[in-house]
């Protein structure tokens, strides 16, 4: 069976030649490899995941190994699993579950290794003031403290 481990080492001089970093790498037991990248500064193009899939047919045997391999960007859909994504999305509008089930919209101001800070915008009524204002506050979260947090998608 093919190591996670053999597959990145494979791919990560073409990741850091193409400014791309690795999100996840999943091995079924009936060995089905789906090998998620994503982009430091861009987008994750097709001929990017074709020339991925190249390297790692010919660096396994599929005779040898009988694998079938999907290689795909990470998805705007799915949640965040490694650091730099959060670097990547820093000044995006994110969405957050909390461990405890608070779920948090807001923008995603700064990321460090111990976790995040999040701006949320929010229409208050202020004292002497007629009408709602929009008030920012800024929050900090840990890693620990997160389930999950992926890009908010707006339509205009």
């Amino acid at each position: 069976m093919i190591q996670k481990t053999a597959i990145e080492q494979s791919i990560s001089s073409y990741l850091s030649e193409h400014n791309m970093f690795m999100v996840d790498i999943t091995i079924s037991f009936d060995n089905d490899i789906e090998v998620f990248v994503e982009s430091k500064n861009g987008i994750v193009s097709i001929d990017n995941c074709q020339e991925i899939n190249d390297i790692i047919l010919d660096k396994f045997n599929r005779d040898v190994e009988d694998y079938s391999l999907t290689v795909s960007s990470a998805g705007l859909d799915q949640p965040f699993k490694v650091y730099e994504q959060f670097v990547k999305f820093t000044g995006s509008d994110i969405e957050i579950i909390l461990k405890d089930g608070i779920k948090i919209k807001g923008i995603l101001s700064n990321c460090s290794k111990d976790g995040i800070i999040v701006t949320i915008c929010k229409m208050e009524k202020v004292e002497g003031k007629k009408r709602k204002v929009q008030v920012e506050t800024k929050m900090n979260y840990t890693f620990d403290q997160i389930k999950s947090c992926k890009p908010l998608i707006k339509f205009k």
